[in-house]
């Protein structure tokens, strides 16, 4: 046999000698915990070893699937030579997801959006570090699940490493779905919705504001309340006007740009009461009455004028005289224990019932039945 044919022998050897190293290399990729698993199907057939250089998050969803999805029916197609975008529309494993290196791959991969505009657009967003990447990923599929795709786009750039992802995430999904949904009743709540182009700091406090808002009429619902403690009145040119409805709470709320929100809780425990201070028309500050335990009397607990700063004196001194005109005594045997009373019911059907419709489910996260839990954790 001549050189030259020993040359051509050599060549023709020399991918399949080189291909057993350079799989090697790619599976030591994988994290340790996952490499035994990955390895073991890997040796199954050569076509699903090619996948640990083509496509090693299918490699990784065949090896290690989610739950409920049986992967041997995707693998016979591997085996058979399925081509890759057909095997990962059966597998559930979005087509983008082939730029995921194998150190990315931490824990069975989340139903992900597969549209190609979708696709375009996320994969400019991959976190930078490796160790990210599990949470990323399951912070994206839930975003387009329970928000949008535009929304997970948006979330995955603004994905915040620095923090636990998914304590408020729930909150900012139904935010900005709603954001779309206008003649909602919490669409109506808004008072600034989500944008794609709007930074996650500001994100984080329209949301808070609208949950504060949706937090109050939860609460209050849309009955006024029937026990206002005091009387209105109008002393030294100042007119105190009780708030006795969830409307009325939230227009001084915004008025007075204030934190009064927030208490809808500490109404219906009868905590507190509130009530408008106005003059000449103009609202002037916002009055809470309440008590201490232990304390048999209701007192000024907080007068605040706009953006939560402090009231003039010369209104607490017109509090303090409408106040002395009534009897202040607090009927202890009326007292109520904190977290006993429900949510009102038809408030919170009215509230959630267009989003559960359209995704046509009800998470655990937010309840058929009114939950200060659900609510609180949001």
């Amino acid at each position: 046999m001549n050189a030259l044919a020993l040359r051509a022998i050599a060549r023709a050897d020399a991918p399949q000698r080189a291909r057993p190293d350079s799989l090697e290399r790619q599976l030591r990729r994988f994290r340790a915990e996952v490499q035994p698993r990955v390895r073991a199907l890997a040796a199954r057939h050569p076509r699903l070893a090619d996948l640990a250089a083509s496509f090693p998050a299918l490699l990784f969803a065949l090896a290690i699937p989610r739950g409920r999805f049986r992967p041997e029916p995707v693998i016979a197609d591997v085996i058979r030579g399925v081509g890759l975008r057909s095997l990962a529309d059966r597998a559930g494993v979005a087509l983008w997801l082939r730029k995921l290196e194998p150190e990315m791959l931490r824990r069975p991969l989340p139903v992900l959006p597969t549209n190609e505009e979708f696709a375009k657009r996320i994969v400019n967003h991959f976190p930078r570090h490796p160790k990210f990447v599990a949470d990323w990923l399951d912070a994206v599929a839930f975003a387009g699940h329970w928000g949008h795709d535009d929304f997970a786009v948006w979330y995955a750039r603004n994905f915040p490493t620095k923090r636990r992802p998914r304590p408020c995430l729930p909150l900012l999904c139904l935010w900005a779905w709603f954001s779309g949904q206008e003649g909602t009743r919490a669409h109506g709540f808004l008072e600034k919705p989500w944008n794609p182009h709007i930074e996650y700091k500001a994100a984080r406090e329209a949301a808070a504001d609208w949950d504060a808002t949706l937090d109050l009429f939860a609460n209050l619902g849309d009955k006024p309340i029937v026990d206002a403690w005091f009387a209105g009145d109008t002393v030294d040119g100042y007119e105190f006007v009780p708030l006795l409805t969830a409307a009325d709470m939230f227009e001084e709320a915004r008025a007075m740009k204030n934190c009064l929100r927030n208490y809808g809780s500490d109404i219906v425990h009868d905590c507190s009461r509130f009530w408008s201070v106005r003059k000449d028309g103009a609202r002037v500050a916002t009055v809470q009455i309440s008590w201490w335990p232990g304390h048999p009397l209701l007192d000024l607990y907080e007068i605040q004028a706009a953006q939560n700063t402090d009231a003039p004196l010369e209104v607490w001194q017109a509090a303090g005289r409408w106040l002395r005109q009534h009897d202040p005594v607090f009927n202890f045997n009326k007292e109520i224990k904190w977290g006993s009373v429900p949510l009102d019911r038809k408030m919170w059907r009215e509230l959630w019932k267009p989003y559960w419709l359209a995704k046509k489910a009800i998470p655990d996260w937010l309840p058929l039945s009114p939950s200060r839990d659900a609510l609180r954790a949001l």
